[in-house]
């Protein structure tokens, strides 16, 4: 998930800050690059408020997971995409919004529990849980309209809702990865517009085979 609305806290948070610098140097240089020091020179605190707010720097891990969670929560919720009538069509359109917002800077538009997760998987499991949970928490948004336009389209087969609001994640991540290592971003696009294809193929097979 990229791109959360960006808060604009008061200068006495500090707690926010180093949430806010944690979301945008981890993306840009990964968990293991990114220092205590960096973080706190980021956010303009002391070391001591640092400890204060964290105990580790893994704590900062986790409740950084949670504080993007919390955001992108609220960015998609106030997303257009949740505007048409039709559940198929809403599901299209927010592969197109995920599409529209792979802009700028690769680390700024590319998914922190995403980097965090393949990162840390092994060596971090608290850290590992808390982007799971963002993850999946996004994903099962999805899962409503899927089932619906699978309702209102008759649709039979064997996979489920949930699976492919699964697939649709980890194309996505897939897509920033491959933005990562070719350090381009129309490759991240690429992907999007196939997923869309795919999901087009999936509710009107008939209407593609025959294209």
């Amino acid at each position: 998930m990229p791109r959360p609305t960006k808060h604009a806290p008061e200068r006495g948070n500090a707690r926010i800050r180093l949430l806010e610098a944690a979301r945008d140097i981890i993306r840009a240089k990964g968990f293991a690059a990114t220092s205590v020091d960096d973080l706190c020179k980021a956010a303009d605190v002391t070391k001591g408020a640092f400890f204060h707010h964290f105990a580790s720097k893994e704590a900062l891990g986790v409740a950084a997971a949670d504080f993007w969670a919390e955001t992108t929560s609220a960015f998609f919720e106030a997303a257009p995409y949740h505007g048409p009538t039709d559940p198929l069509a809403r599901l299209l359109a927010y592969v197109a919004f995920r599409k529209a917002i792979i802009q700028g800077e690769i680390a700024e538009f590319t998914c922190l529990v995403g980097t965090l997760a393949q990162e840390t998987y092994a060596s971090a499991p608290d850290i590992r849980d808390a982007c799971a949970r963002s993850i999946f928490g996004h994903t099962a948004t999805l899962e409503t309209d899927i089932e619906a336009a699978r309702q209102s389209r008759g649709i039979t087969a064997d996979w489920t809702a949930a699976s492919l609001a699964r697939h649709t994640q980890t194309v996505i991540q897939g897509a920033f990865v491959l933005a990562k290592a070719a350090s381009d971003p129309a490759l991240a696009r690429e992907s999007l517009d196939h997923l869309d294809r795919y999901i087009r193929h999936l509710f009107h097979p008939a209407e593609e085979d025959a294209a």
